[in-house]
C-alpha cells in the first residue's frame, strides 16, 4: 500500500489518483481474484509455458535475456511470447532504440526484415522494446529486435491501442502491482494470407496480463483484430482466456491447479486495470 502511494508521485510511472483508489478497492473487494499461486520458475512465464492443445504445428521454445518465445517454423511467426515486468525505484527512459531488425539464426525460417518491406504491415513487437530495455538492459533490448519476436501488424493497431497497452504494462502496472506477467501472440485463421517470402499474416492478436497478490491471482485478457482502427478504447477488447485458447489452440496457465485455472480462464475481467 505504502509503495503504491509512493509510486503515485513518480510521474514516469503514469499512475493517476483514480488508479490508486480503484486498486485499493479491488484489492479487498474485486471478484476477479482466485485463490492460487503458480509453482515452478516464474522468471518470465507465469503458470508454465503455453502448451499446444489444438495447435497443429510444432512450437520451438527460444529463450532470451528478458523474454521467452514459442516459435512456429511453419507459420514463420512467434505464436506466443512471455515476459515479466517488475517495479523499479526510478523508472528512466529506455536506451537508444536499435537501428535495425535482425534475423534470428536459431530459426530454420530465418525471416529477414526485408520480408516486410512494402508489405503494408509494420514489424510489430511482441516483447516490447521499452518494457524489456528498462528492466533487463541493452543486450535484452537488442534481442527484442530479433525477427523471431516480430509479427505482421497493421500500423493503426501497432501505433494505437497495442502501444497504449504496452506502455501501461511497462509503466503503470508495475508501479501499482509490483510486478506483472504477460503472454502475448498472434491469432491465425485456417488459411492465413502470406507474404511472398512465406510469412503468415495474423487475423488478430491476444494479450494476457497476470497479477499475483497475497496468494491470489487475477488476469485480464484482450483480443485485438488486425484491422483495429486508431482512437478506440481498450475496454472493448476484453475477453476471457478461454476465448483466446479457443482461437489459438494453446493452453495457458496449465501449471495452476485445475479448479483455479478453470475459474480464472472462464472470467472476462470486469474492467481494465
Amino acid at each position: 500500500m505504502t509503495k503504491l502511494v509512493q509510486n503515485y508521485f513518480e510521474k514516469n510511472k503514469r499512475i493517476e489518483l483514480l488508479d490508486v483508489a480503484l486498486d485499493i478497492y479491488r484489492l479487498y473487494y474485486s471478484e476477479d481474484f482466485v485463490q492460487a499461486v503458480a509453482p515452478g520458475d516464474r522468471t518470465h512465464v507465469y503458470g508454465g509455458a503455453p502448451r499446444a492443445a489444438g495447435f497443429p504445428n510444432p512450437i520451438r521454445v527460444l529463450r532470451n535475456t528478458g523474454y521467452v518465445v514459442g516459435y512456429c517454423e511453419v507459420l514463420e511467426n512467434p505464436v506466443w511470447v512471455a515476459y515479466r515486468v517488475a517495479d523499479v525505484d526510478k523508472l528512466g527512459p529506455a536506451g537508444e532504440r536499435p537501428g535495425s531488425f535482425e534475423t534470428d539464426l536459431r530459426t530454420a525460417a530465418r525471416v529477414s526484415s526485408s520480408a516486410y518491406t512494402n508489405s503494408g504491415y509494420d514489424r510489430g513487437h511482441l516483447a516490447p522494446n521499452h518494457a524489456i530495455a528498462t528492466r533487463y538492459g541493452a543486450v535484452a533490448q537488442k534481442e527484442t529486435f530479433l525477427m523471431s519476436n516480430i509479427v505482421p501488424q497493421r500500423h493503426a493497431l501497432n501505433a494505437g491501442v497495442w502501444k497504449e497497452m504496452e506502455m501501461r504494462i511497462a509503466t503503470s502496472y508495475p508501479g501499482r502491482f509490483e510486478e506483472v506477467w504477460v503472454l502475448v501472440g498472434p491469432v491465425f485463421g485456417e488459411r492465413p494470407a502470406r507474404f511472398p517470402s512465406g510469412t503468415a499474416v495474423p487475423e488478430a492478436f491476444y494479450k494476457i496480463v497476470v497479477d499475483e497478490s497475497d496468494g491470489r491471482v487475477r488476469a485480464q485478457a484482450f483480443l485485438f483484430p488486425q484491422e483495429t482502427p486508431a482512437g478506440v478504447g481498450v475496454e472493448r477488447f476484453l475477453v476471457s482466456i478461454d476465448e483466446i485458447e479457443r482461437r489459438t489452440g494453446l493452453n495457458f496457465l496449465a501449471e495452476l491447479e485445475d479448479v483455479a485455472e478453470e475459474s480464472l480462464e472462464a472470467r472476462r475481467a470486469t474492467g481494465v486495470w
